[in-house]
């Protein structure tokens, strides 16, 4: 969250979630069939585990997921999974308590990692926590992080910094590629490479450390540079189609929607968007220009 906090939205300005469900009904009958729900924090809105029920019943939805701050997860785990929830991505970037608050504006890791336990309890499957590894930061944790998976059967994904948002304090000291993170995991482990990455590995390149439960992930969308295989596409609560998470191109849907335009109108902005996304990112050239967008404004 940013430190001032974030401008609240009118009831108007964001989609509802019939809106929403119109726009999925569209994307799965165009061939989408992975919708995760995030945030901001999807949990804070009203009515969310309907929601999950309604896309969980969206014929050609093969994968339902959320990415969650975990903080409201051990209340919403039972209801969401009953509705149809398969899996939670929990973003958690450090082990400490006292850096954890820091990082969230106020939150309590031990409540996160009671959500957590009753997810899996529960059997969402797989659990995945997302470590925004920066130098100086967090960078001593990462062996932490690394040996829970000898003891849960969690994907630790480590993931990195990223130019996203107006006061983000992104420049080259501070970033720490997955080459230099797994050097880090290295000097301790044996890395072991997946060779299937699995149908839920998503963008993450999978290893295994001999003898440990989980999984260690690395996504390097600054150093990886993985656009030519992205097919994703997201879809603000204020109901913009983004191309490209680190373009601040976006298509208005809401406008469409809200003017009464056909399906096969939405089914054209859909195309239009996915024609949009590019080729690759340009954050190490000099025509590069930061996302203005918040991450909590995106959806992670």
């Amino acid at each position: 969250m940013p430190l001032e906090g974030v401008f609240h939205l009118s009831h108007e300005d964001v989609l509802s979630y019939e809106e929403i469900m119109r726009i999925a009904q569209i994307a799965v009958e165009e061939g989408i069939t992975k919708i995760r729900v995030t945030g901001g924090e999807p949990l804070v809105r009203k009515g969310v585990v309907n929601f999950i029920g309604w896309l969980s019943r969206l014929k050609g939805i093969e994968d339902l997921s959320m990415t969650t701050n975990g903080i409201f997860l051990s209340e919403f785990a039972q209801p969401l999974y009953e509705a149809g929830l398969k899996r939670v991505n929990v973003s958690m970037d450090s082990l400490k308590p006292e850096l954890f608050k820091k990082i969230t504006r106020g939150g309590e890791l031990s409540r996160v990692w009671r959500g957590i336990e009753a997810a899996s309890k529960i059997g969402l499957n797989p659990i995945k926590i997302n470590v925004v590894a920066i130098k100086g930061y967090n960078e001593e944790e990462i062996l932490d992080f690394t040996q829970l998976t000898f003891e849960h059967d969690y994907q630790i994904r480590f993931i990195e910094f990223m130019p996203v948002g107006p006061e983000n304090s992104w420049n080259q000291e501070r970033y720490l590629s997955c080459l230099d993170i797994r050097n880090i995991i290295e000097r301790s482990y044996k890395l072991q490479p997946m060779a299937n990455k699995g149908y839920n590995s998503g963008p993450a390149d999978l290893y295994r450390l001999s003898g440990a439960k989980g999984i260690i992930g690395f996504i390097n969308p600054i150093s990886g540079h993985f656009c030519s295989t992205c097919n994703r596409l997201r879809l603000t609560a204020d109901g913009k189609l983004r191309p490209c998470l680190f373009s601040d191109e976006e298509i208005d849907i809401k406008m469409a929607l809200r003017r009464g335009d056909s399906d096969e109108a939405l089914k054209a902005l859909l195309h239009s968007a996915l024609s949009k996304k590019p080729r690759g990112h340009t954050i190490k050239e000099p025509t590069f220009r930061k996302c203005v967008r918040e991450m909590i404004k995106i959806g992670g």
